[in-house]
């Protein structure tokens, strides 16, 4: 079955990573920059600056993490999940180009976290729906090309948008109205290209709908939690992943934020990240393929020690090249950690629980990262050295190993 031709809707599927993949890129690249700007421009600290976009980060997390479970819950209810989908995704959308307004660094912030949370939340529909357009065998294979399809596809509004960023003052235009561009171009680019799976998808595996969808909803997730005891290799696997995706999310989050904090080339930040794109594109797919000759926990593991060593090599980071090193390395593992960790979850959850499952699958980190984030803000402040913030994150990633390898032991007994 591996060896199939994807199919409409599993290509479907897959444009979607391609559109909120444009926004997260956005997200880790051109706006912590123009957010450094505003934020300078008010006399706001390197270290403040940094500290702020990390908790802004955190707090968009914290609001996921509080309602997706029950959004998840809800969006398991026969024809719900849809809806549920296209409602947070637009908000995202409506977001992303809502970002071209403030010219207050606070208010930018505000809506970058409303933003967030529409794109967290409609990862957590979309992330369910891999059970229903495709089979377990081929959930590897399909979430990796999610992935590395999001990660190339994410570079052209990305490039047309750095162009104007990066030569603004060259073509006759001012900063705010290149960002302007950028946002728009790319909220543009993720609403079209969802286009196709709203108008082909349906749900598969639900449970029936009710006269009080919601309060049956707060049941379900209730039921599920009270389930967890029972199936441990699930709850052991969610507790690993919080830490070891969290640390992930972290790089993705702060790269731009740290490496213009420590004063490196913004030019030559971005078109680091750039490279970072193009590197996991086939990264991703090699893994894909790997997957199918490899148990999915060797790769797992691969990816998190590689993470480790990547995290301990940007502690002592200070230099453009060591930055550019580092994007090529994040880049080979990006892609399959995120695409192998979720087909590896889809597999070992039930679908007709999907929803819900990814709903308490957000909240260890899916979205964002909120312990990464929050510890590197809390520690650049209190020491006021940018480096040491990088420290927590290898912790982070050796937790995460230790406790993914005991969830895998326990998942090989069921």
């Amino acid at each position: 079955m591996n060896k199939q031709k994807l199919t409409r809707l599993e290509k479907y599927w897959i444009l979607y990573d391609v559109g909120n993949s444009a926004f997260i890129l956005m997200v880790t690249t051109i706006m912590p920059i123009y957010f450094n700007y505003l934020a300078g421009n008010a006399g706001v600290s390197e270290v403040d600056y940094l500290a702020f976009w990390g908790y802004a980060a955190s707090v968009s997390t914290i609001i996921v993490a509080l309602i997706g479970p029950v959004l998840g819950t809800l969006a398991d209810t026969r024809n719900f999940r849809k809806p549920l989908f296209t409602i947070s995704m637009m908000g995202g959308v409506i977001g992303c180009a809502a970002l071209s307004l403030p010219t207050s660094w606070i208010i930018f912030l505000a809506v970058f976290v409303i933003a967030k949370v529409c794109y967290s939340a409609s990862l957590i529909f979309y992330d369910s729906m891999l059970v229903d357009v495709t089979i377990p065998d081929r959930m590897d294979t399909v979430s990796s090309f999610g992935f590395a399809w999001g990660y190339i596809g994410s570079c052209v509004p990305f490039v047309i948008s750095l162009i104007f960023v990066l030569m603004y003052d060259r073509i006759g235009l001012t900063l705010h109205t290149a960002m302007t561009i950028a946002f728009v171009l790319n909220a543009a680019w993720w609403l079209l290209v969802t286009v196709p799976l709203l108008k082909n998808y349906q749900q598969t595996h639900y449970a029936p709908l009710s006269g009080r969808p919601l309060r049956d909803s707060f049941a379900r997730l209730w039921s599920t939690l009270k389930d967890l005891k029972k199936q441990k290799h699930i709850f052991m696997y969610l507790l690993s992943f919080f830490f070891f995706i969290d640390g992930v999310y972290t790089f993705i989050e702060m790269a731009t934020a740290y490496g213009s904090a420590l004063g490196l080339d913004s030019q030559g930040l971005l078109l680091a990240l750039l490279v970072t794109q193009i590197v996991a594109f086939p990264f991703a797919l090699i893994f894909g393929r790997l997957s199918k000759k490899y148990d999915t926990v060797l790769l797992i593991k691969i990816c998190i020690a590689a993470y480790t060593c990547i995290s301990l090599f940007a502690i002592q980071l200070d230099r453009q090249w060591e930055f550019w090193a580092l994007a090529i390395c994040v880049g080979m593992f990006q892609g399959a950690i995120q695409a192998l960790s979720r087909s590896y979850y889809a597999k070992i959850i039930p679908a007709e629980k999907a929803g819900e499952y990814f709903g308490l699958y957000d909240i260890c980190g899916k979205g964002a990262s909120f312990l990464g984030t929050t510890l590197v803000g809390v520690a650049v402040q209190l020491t006021g050295i940018l480096n040491f913030g990088v420290v927590s994150i290898s912790v982070i990633f050796i937790i995460g190993y230790l406790m993914f390898c005991k969830a895998a032991k326990m998942n090989r007994k069921q």
